[in-house]
Formats: C-alpha cells, sequence, structure tokens
C-alpha cells in the first residue's frame, strides 16, 4: 500500500528547519512525529498563525519546568517533575469516589490513572479531550515472571 494510503505524511524542509525541529525534539523529549501529530491537532485552536516554535535554549532554572497549558484562559502551569505526556482521553470511568482515566500518548500507547471524581470533573475530561500525564516517581518497580 502507497506510504499516502498509510496516512505517512512527508515534506521537504530547509536545513534550518530541520536544525529547529531537531533542537526542539531535544528539548521537549518528544520524537518528530509527536510534535507533528499535536501541531495538527492544535490547528482548530488557531484562527490565525500557530504560536512560534521555540529556537533558543531555555535558561537552566527552566529547563526542567516544561510549560502546559490549563483550562479555557490558556495559562502557563510549570511543574517541577520531568515527565509530562500529553495525550488523548480514551476512557474515563467514574465511580462514587474515585475516576478511572486513560490517556493514550501514542498509537496503542496507553496510560491510566486514578483520580478523585472531583478532579475529573473538575478538569472536565472526557473521551477525546487533551490532557497531560505527569509523573513524578522516586521508585519505579519493574517485575517478570
Amino acid at each position: 500500500m502507497p506510504r499516502k494510503e498509510q496516512g505517512w505524511v512527508t515534506f521537504q524542509t530547509s536545513e534550518e528547519e530541520r536544525k529547529i525541529l531537531e533542537e526542539f525534539c531535544q528539548q521537549s523529549q518528544r520524537t518528530k512525529t509527536e510534535i507533528l501529530r499535536e501541531l495538527v491537532r492544535g490547528l482548530n485552536d488557531y484562527s490565525s498563525a500557530p504560536a512560534p516554535i521555540p529556537t533558543k535554549q531555555k535558561s537552566k532554572e527552566n529547563v526542567d519546568a516544561p510549560d502546559i497549558k490549563i483550562n479555557s484562559q490558556k495559562k502557563l502551569l510549570k511543574v517541577s517533575s520531568r515527565n509530562v505526556l500529553k495525550g488523548i482521553v480514551k476512557r474515563v470511568i467514574t465511580g462514587a469516589v474515585n475516576t478511572e482515566v486513560t490517556l493514550e500518548i501514542v498509537h496503542k500507547v496507553e496510560l491510566t490513572s486514578m483520580i478523585t471524581r472531583v478532579s475529573a470533573e473538575e478538569l472536565e475530561l472526557s473521551e477525546g479531550t487533551e490532557a497531560y500525564a505527569v509523573i513524578k516517581s522516586n521508585d519505579i518497580v519493574i517485575a517478570r515472571e
């Protein structure tokens, strides 16, 4: 099957544009595909020109604090957690006290989190909305049979 029919997008860029993209990938710790998906999904958010992609290194004091837009006010939230993963809500299962939320980070890669029902309501989480998984952990246990 040709690449176009598989959903592939290819285009030529200048050397400068490639350098900007590579630098942005390293700074954001995301792949080119993830960045392109975010840009395409965000096209509806902009009625005019999209926001410029940063090309300068952040100062050392802000390197570990990714910028996240929150609520409809579009405020920037800085967090100390280094693992901030943008995704799309795939499932929301609401219980009496807690809500189970599953985010698809990339195709077939999902994270599930238990949060309070009140938090889920305040965040207005529903299938298809964008959300972030913010991971802060001192221990990650890996097991094997």
